[in-house]
């Protein structure tokens, strides 16, 4: 597999490179070795804010042109629960003090409480991703603050990378198992496979996350690390995949990619994003694009907790911005761009069916199901009276003659007699005539 989405330091810039970095937007999938992550960053520069305000505030521009800032006047997502199934959270960073409520590792490689990041390079993964979805910022008004800052974070920490000794479509199950059974009402899924098709082994997980009423958000992937259309979890039936678009709200050439089942567009360039040792870095990818969605799922689901997950999505894509591009090209923007202020306080019509599909379908159309029980016959059996018997066929001896014997046979067979003996007469009787003549010639001699 193949994993894109995020971003690293600019220490690691150099194995992104070499190839060596799993993420969506990182290095060509051929030089990859596992599911994809994605992304590089850089140590973010500070931009000029207005007088007063703070620097990493100012930088999140999606809070207010995506309508965060207008959704927070109704909810912050506060007794909703995200679970980031990544390379781990960093307890360190202050921003998210408070914010992680459990955790677990799946990889072998982590600390039980799913707290120490995984993976050489990618281990800030993880802790950029959750800072897009729920980070506390560091004071009232300052620091990186998430979508939806009073939700609540799960760390779930999987392995992309060879050393991880669990294979990893067992890691993605037991992992997405674990945050159903542990509270999670989102799952955040930055990562993307490179491939349509999926193990087996994650239909009954993913099932089991939609039979217990949860949203799962999914990264599309980008062209950048070599993602050229989505590949999985986001063609999965169900979860909501997410798009990437750049600043002017236009699809990302790099930071995203294209495919039927993208079902929503965020941002995903000029992201910030919390490394787990604190430092703030800027960054790119549908990685972060995914959590910004999962922090709006939050805030829906906060508003509105009477709503299960198939209107909390319904929601979400219905009240999606249009833009002439989005419009014309769905496969690159799936229904428009994300609204956040319009999916909390708009009037949407409710649906009975997951607007992304529907997996339990999906499995039983082209897993081959055992088919089911044969259908009973609902009308009473129809009574047919017996035919009558047949009438005796009249006894006839083989010693006499028939028509047809009379009319093939024997007159054929007399006509044919009589006249060999009529030939055999007549040549008799010209012998006699010859014998005749010579005896009277050699008696006048």
């Amino acid at each position: 597999m193949t994993r894109r989405v995020g971003a690293v330091r600019r220490a690691a810039l150099a194995a992104v490179v070499a190839g060596l970095l799993i993420g969506a937007g990182a290095v060509p999938a051929a030089a990859q070795s596992g599911p994809l992550l994605g992304g590089a960053a850089v140590p973010m520069v500070d931009p000029t804010p207005a007088p007063g305000a703070d620097p990493a505030r100012a930088a999140e521009y999606w809070l207010d042109e995506y309508g965060v800032r207008s959704a927070w006047a109704t909810t912050r997502g506060k007794g909703q629960t995200i679970a980031i199934i990544d390379t781990g959270i960093g307890r360190n960073p202050v921003e998210f003090a408070g914010a992680v409520t459990g955790g677990a590792d799946f990889s072998g490689l982590g600390a039980s409480d799913g707290r120490k990041p995984v993976g050489a390079v990618d281990g800030n993964h993880g802790s950029w991703v959750a800072s897009l979805a729920a980070a506390r910022g560091t004071g009232a008004d300052t620091g990186m603050i998430g979508v939806a800052p009073e939700a609540s974070l799960l760390s779930i920490s999987i392995g992309f990378g060879a050393s991880a000794s669990v294979p990893f479509v067992q890691q993605v199950a037991d992992a997405i198992r674990w945050a159903v059974d542990n509270g999670a009402d989102i799952i955040n899924l930055s990562f993307t496979t490179n491939t349509l098709s999926w193990d087996p082994l994650w239909d009954d997980a993913f099932l089991y996350a939609f039979d217990h009423d949860v949203v799962v958000v999914v990264a599309a992937g980008n062209k950048g690390s070599g993602t050229d259309e989505v590949g999985a979890p986001a063609t999965i039936p169900g979860v909501l995949t997410v798009g990437g678009v750049n600043r002017a709200g236009v699809a990302s050439d790099q930071a995203s990619t294209q495919g039927i089942t993208i079902g929503i567009s965020a941002p995903s360039e000029e992201l910030l994003g919390v490394s787990a040792d604190g430092q703030l870095v800027q960054w790119n990818g549908t990685s972060g694009a995914a959590p910004i969605v999962a922090g709006i799922a939050a805030l829906v689901r906060a508003a509105h907790p009477d709503l299960d997950a198939n209107n909390v999505i319904n929601r979400i894509v219905r009240t999606a911005r249009s833009t002439p591009q989005s419009t014309a090209n769905p496969q690159l923007y799936g229904n428009g761009l994300v609204d956040a202020g319009a999916a909390v306080t708009a009037s949407v019509a409710s649906v009975d069916k997951n607007p992304m599909g529907d997996l339990a379908e999906w499995v039983r159309l082209f897993r081959r199901a055992e088919p089911g029980p044969r259908p009973q016959p609902t009308s009473s059996p129809v009574t047919i009276p017996e035919l009558p018997a047949a009438e005796a066929a009249p006894v006839v001896s083989p010693l006499l003659p028939t028509a047809d014997t009379l009319r093939y046979g024997t007159v054929p067979l007399a006509g044919l007699t009589l006249a060999a003996i009529l030939v055999a007469l007549g040549v008799t009787a010209a012998a006699r005539r010859i014998r005749s003549e010579r005896a009277q010639r050699a008696s006048s001699r």
